[in-house]
């Protein structure tokens, strides 16, 4: 029985509920009604508002079919002139808002505009859902798959908008707020307000700072404040200071008006005692009286500071009398229950008792934990945490109550930290500056970007009887298929077909970058939470969603592996063990450890990382019926992989499947394998219905499929002399691969390769291990398995470091390569090493030394927050390491009569300013302006074959391809030069030499030279190298660290890139700072949790954070190498990639915090070492601080318990 009602009649309206807002005119007869005289009161002419017939309008008939026709009403129209006053429409002036309703049987949609009106159909749709800003109600629509029959849209009722302090004999004592004003109005008003109440208006600044951090603008702009309370979130931002200001909240239904205070307002988890049909309508915030001495604070502690749902929020309150003592005293908490709640047992502690007295406060400390008892596995997790933030949030409002009232000295340092706006400088100066290259030109498509005008695969405009393709996901982590049921989804209105398993050969099914081991659909188990099972089409990409939703899926559950541990304990391996030595014999390492003065252990955990691109996986597969070709439009990094499995699964011969991208917004590596199968899918549905397929994934499918960064483990040993210098390192390196092996034997690889970062180390046994767990397959990631070693290197330098009482600095000094000496895999540092200038050069422009200085200081005058620094290098090799194929491009350069050029290469722009970068070397080369040169969209038919962009490889390959085809041009056009002259125009020469019968098209080609290692080869005289050359750089980074919460702020960042001698400086410049902040969010706060039954917890922007505006340095200085001549260097134009080297400096910003935490626990007498793992969340922060408030907090694990979330690593 359908709950909507098939018609309803509001008493005392109109029946105007299923028109459009209108009103006539109550002008009188040829007026526009305008107080100052008709704007038409001249001779000869007539109102604008007079009416048809007073306008001697007529009709025109026009015959469109046999025996019907429509009429075209006729006006006299005068021309417009600049001198005519325009006026608002008259008809809309006077218009009045009415009742809007539009729906059917199963959905209902009401815009009311009075709240009688809303009252009425609250009584007769008791289960209506009311909607302001939505910001609440689509999260659970789109993402919880709830169903809203009735909406209530009540962002037009007037009466719900007042905004107002009430006064009584001039003093205000209580300001109003309408159910439906917006946060940002109430934020405005406060900041109005707090001036003029001055110390009175605590509640109003406590309130204005807690909105400042409530999501966004656009959400403030749109969300009201009733809408907070109603939704009843145990972490609300809003109701805790609501509650600790006793603010009263009016509601009304049909039977009249209820008054509810904040603490009598949620009964239970989303459950509110607002009364059944009812709308609040007012939130009263009363003010204290004058003279009374009353202090209001808020709190929120979250993983990122802007925009970020809290883990705890707080809101605390107290009126002290003339001794100090205790009269009133709310301490309102979020995130701690089901509800926001208040701490009863420390109220009443605290109730009579004297402020700023040290007994007080630990008795009030001790009261919160029995006030907030979390079980270890508590929803949400972070039971610890949590319970230390309960503690150290009152302990702030403890003292800046003291500070506030002047109680006593007060340390200072227990505020919150409070960054300055961002600014920075760039090195601008290049001596490298050509004609074109070397040139700051802006990114070519940049300005489209910008204002809307790139076009991505789903902005395509939409192609004849298209269809929508959207993918069925398992929901388990390991299970067999008992039984799918298709029925449901191809209901009318819903999908028009789907494919599965059996739509493909079972030996097309398989699929691989590098072993053809992940089937494109689950045939009788699935491995993966998120792995494709089928694939439902439908008329639009809505109907396609609900039809994937639709699909039944019965399972039976197997067990899980999630975890490397896991993984270890299993044996559960892909068979891909690989090796590196250098020094002695694997069984000579024993005996060199027993030579070492000291020996370290430990293990390294680094966690994985989201590629978080703004356009998410998407492709567009066109059926042709000639010839069976199909253009296969795909946001890839890949052309020649996707051609390849579009081939294999639709049975197509590759030379009639044209691959192309023209650019994709952003990809970071997870596009370089991952896109492929979108493609295949829809690949495959587009040969079966022979109709165009589309599809793109919304963030959550993307998350789940796309796969991240691995998480790495690593166990290592390590000798050392006293003096520091590095002796041995004998490692087991493991990742975690996910349910296929992808590309993440080659991640393995790379990771090996980079273990030593910049220091010698003599002796060196690596072992790789590639885990096989039930997790989505992992893939590339900007660094490919670098950063994650370089940052186990790091983390074992500061253990000796520590270990030796040696200040870390001066260890790396000691162990830095030296000119000659050999890596681990045996490739010798004897061209262009500059780590040793680079360090010198930074130290001196940072002001490192000084800056120490003063930050030993710093620490030593403040117990509760911290500072500290670091200065750190990096080495990046570059090429594809292990696979040797993959190093070449293809290009083609084609010159028209009329002196332009038509560019086109193997490369894919992804933002990153390949095309433009290719632009400039063929406008060098070729001597022709910028704008004369077009490059055309990345196509498998163009050039076949094309390596992945990837590997920071892609200026050097499709760059000297490039070149090569400039070469061959110039060679040709020589003689028409040395004819027409130096200065002669391409249009001439072009023209002049086609009219010779010249070949003005050429087909470059260039492979990588020099480098091919071959795994398993340990002699130094014959291996070859395995990179091309290393991209060096170095950063500084000082932070600032708040020990109560976790947050923390970063002061400073200093980088200084060797990248050759730059092609376009102002790109290299965009990709140093964007990967640095990008390091930054993996090592400090981008964390992956996973649930206990193995689904991914974090796939979507609310819970899974990328860094913000108030994240990244508040000064960032960047400048690049120079005074040096890279006289080996033979790569295009002498320059070097760099679009993954800078990320590992990311890493400053942990090994900072490390530093601050290291006084932090010298303060706290705490001897253990640190372990700090990757990523440093704020929660790892604040307990490695160790204090008295996190030993109280501590909660430990029962027998039984298990990690509400589970991290992989």
């Amino acid at each position: 029985m359908s709950v909507i009602p098939t018609s309803i009649h509001l008493k005392g309206e109109k029946d105007e509920a299923n028109s459009v807002d209108s009103a006539e005119s109550a002008s009188p007869p040829g007026s526009c009604g305008r107080p100052d005289g008709c704007c038409r009161d001249t001779s000869g002419s007539r109102c604008s508002s007079s009416s048809q017939e007073d306008k001697g309008s007529s009709q025109t008939s026009l015959s469109y079919e046999e025996g019907k026709s429509i009429f075209i009403p006729q006006f006299d129209l005068i021309p417009y002139s600049p001198r005519t006053e325009l006026i608002y429409p008259p008809r809309l002036s006077k218009c009045t808002s009415q009742l809007l309703y539009y729906g059917d049987e199963n959905k209902a949609w009401f815009r009311p505009v009075t709240l009688k009106q809303t009252l009425d159909i609250l009584s007769l749709c008791p289960s209506a859902t009311l909607v302001g800003g939505a910001s609440e109600v689509q999260v659970d629509i789109r993402f919880k798959g709830t169903e809203v029959a009735v909406s209530v849209f009540v962002g037009d009722i007037e009466e719900l908008t007042q905004l107002t302090p009430v006064e009584t004999n001039g003093i205000i004592t209580e300001l109003l707020i309408g159910g439906n004003v917006s946060l940002s109005d109430i934020e405005t008003e406060c900041h109005r307000l707090i001036p003029r109440l001055s110390k009175r208006g605590s509640a109003l600044s406590a309130t204005a700072k807690t909105l400042r951090y409530f999501a966004g603008r656009q959400i403030r702009n749109a969300a009201s404040l009733a809408g907070n309370i109603a939704t009843a979130s145990p972490i609300s931002d809003m109701n805790p200071v609501l509650m600790a200001i006793n603010a009263t909240v009016i509601c009304q239904n049909i039977q009249g008006l209820h008054s509810l205070s904040m603490d009598s307002m949620f009964l239970g988890y989303r459950k509110t005692a607002l009364p059944a049909g009812g709308i609040i309508t007012q939130i009263r915030i009363p003010l204290p009286p004058l003279g009374v001495r009353e202090v209001t604070k808020s709190y929120k502690q979250a993983k990122r500071k802007d925009d970020d749902i809290a883990i705890v929020t707080a809101g605390f309150r107290v009126r002290l009398d003339n001794n100090n003592r205790v009269k009133e005293v709310a301490l309102a908490y979020g995130g701690m229950a089901p509800t926001t709640v208040l701490a009863c047992k420390t109220q009443t502690v605290l109730k009579g008792k004297e402020w700023g007295v040290q007994d007080v406060l630990d008795k009030a400390l001790d009261n919160l934990l029995e006030d907030f008892i979390l079980p270890f596995n508590v929803p949400g997790g972070m039971a610890t945490y949590r319970r230390a933030l309960a503690l150290s949030l009152f302990f702030r409002f403890w003292n800046e109550v003291i500070a506030e009232f002047k109680l006593n000295a007060v340390a200072m340092d227990t505020t919150e930290i409070h960054r300055k706006i961002s600014h920075g400088t760039r090195d601008n100066y290049n001596p490298h500056e050509q004609r074109v290259v070397g040139k700051q030109i802006p990114h070519r498509s940049g300005l489209k970007h910008a204002t809307g005008e790139a076009e991505y695969v789903d902005d395509m405009p939409a192609q004849h009887r298209e269809l929508f393709g959207a993918m069925v996901l398992s929901e388990r982590a390991h299970a067999k298929i008992v039984s799918v049921d298709w029925t449901p989804a191809l209901a009318p209105g819903l999908a028009v077909g789907y494919i599965d398993h059996t739509s493909i050969p079972v030996e097309k099914n398989l699929w691989g970058s590098v072993v053809h081991d992940e089937p494109f659909f689950a045939t009788d188990e699935v491995h993966s939470h998120g792995q494709p099972i089928g694939l439902v089409y439908a008329e639009t990409a809505i109907q396609a969603q609900a039809a994937a939703q639709a699909v039944e899926v019965l399972y039976k559950e197997l067990p899980a592996i999630l975890t490397i541990d896991e993984a270890i304990e299993a044996k559960s391996f892909f068979n891909h063990g690989k090796e590196l030595r250098k020094g002695v014999q694997p069984e000579k390492m024993a005996d060199i450890f027993t030579q070492c003065d000291r020996v370290f252990t430990g293990t390294t955990r680094i966690g994985g990382q989201e590629h978080f691109y703004l356009e998410t996986n998407a492709a567009l597969v066109v059926p042709h019926t000639e010839d069976g070709t199909m253009d296969v439009w795909s946001s890839t990094q890949n052309t020649m992989e996707t051609q390849e499995f579009v081939s294999q699964v639709t049975g197509v011969p590759a030379n009639r499947i044209n691959a192309r991208v023209k650019r994709m917004g952003g990809a970071f590596g997870g596009k370089e394998s991952r896109s492929v199968q979108l493609a295949c899918l829809l690949a495959i549905a587009a040969k079966k219905e022979r109709r165009p397929m589309r599809a793109m994934l919304n963030r959550n499918e993307d998350m789940m499929t796309s796969g991240q960064r691995h998480p790495i483990q690593c166990r290592w040993k390590i000798g050392v002399m006293n003096d520091g210098h590095l002796v041995a390192l004998d490692a087991d390196c493991y990742n975690n691969a996910g349910y296929s092996l992808d590309m993440s034997g080659a991640v393995m690889d790379r990771c090996c390769t980079h273990l030593d970062n910049c220091y010698h180390i003599p002796n060196v046994h690596i072992r790789a291990w590639v885990c096989k767990t039930n997790t989505h397959s992992n893939t590339a990631f900007r660094g490919f398995g670098g950063p994650q070693s370089m940052f186990i290197a790091e983390s074992y330098m500061y253990a000796i470091a520590e270990g030796l009482n040696i200040p870390v600095d001066e260890l790396r000094r000691r162990n830095l390569y030296q000119e000659g000496q050999l890596t681990p895999f045996l490739q010798r540092l004897d061209e262009d090493w500059h780590i040793p200038l680079l360090l010198e050069q930074v130290r001196q422009e940072a002001r490192y030394d000084e800056r120490r200085v003063a930050i030993t200081k710093f620490n030593a005058e403040h117990k509760w927050r911290k500072r500290g620094i670091c200065l750190i290098p990096t080495k990046f090799g570059i090429s594809f390491a292990t696979a040797l194929h993959l190093n070449q491009a293809t290009a083609s350069v084609r010159i028209y009569t009329d002196g332009s050029v038509l560019l086109s290469h193997g490369g894919t722009e992804m933002g990153q300013g390949l095309y433009t970068k290719m632009v400039q070397i063929a406008a060098q080369e070729l001597s022709v302006p910028v704008d004369s040169i077009h490059t055309q969209d990345t196509s498998s038919y163009q050039s076949a074959n094309a390596s992945p962009t990837a590997a920071s490889s892609g200026s050097d390959l499709n760059g000297m391809a490039v070149k090569n085809a400039c070469d061959q041009l110039n060679k040709r056009l020589q003689p028409y030069r040395e004819k027409l002259g130096a200065d002669a125009p391409m249009s001439q020469l072009a023209h002049t030499a086609y009219h010779d019968r010249v070949n003005l098209s050429a087909s470059g080609f260039w492979k990588m030279p020099k480098i091919g290692h071959q795994w398993g080869n340990y002699d130094p005289d014959t291996v070859k190298p395995m990179y091309y050359y290393f991209t060096q750089g170095v950063a500084c980074t000082e932070v600032e660290l708040d020990l109560l919460t976790g947050d923390h702020t970063v002061l400073r960042t200093d980088i200084k890139m060797d990248v050759g001698r730059s092609i376009n400086p102002a790109i290299d410049y965009g990709q140093i700072e964007g990967a640095f902040v990008q390091g930054q969010g993996l090592f400090t706060m981008e964390e992956s949790l996973w649930t206990s039954s193995g689904q991914l917890a974090t796939r979507g922007p609310g819970s899974y954070k990328i860094p913000g505006f108030s994240d990244i340095p508040q000064e960032f200085n960047v400048s690049l190498l120079e005074g040096v001549s890279w006289k080996h260097l033979r790569s295009i134009q002498s320059s070097k990639g760099i679009g993954e080297p800078p990320l590992f400096l990311g890493s400053t910003v942990l090994f900072a915090l490390r530093d601050a935490l290291r006084s932090a626990r010298e303060d706290n007498r705490i001897v253990e070492p640190l372990v700090l793992d990757s990523p440093a969340t704020v929660e790892r922060l604040r307990l490695a601080v160790g204090d008295e408030l996190v030993r109280k907090s501590r909660v430990e694990r029962k027998e039984g318990e298990t990690n509400f979330f589970v991290t992989v690593a």
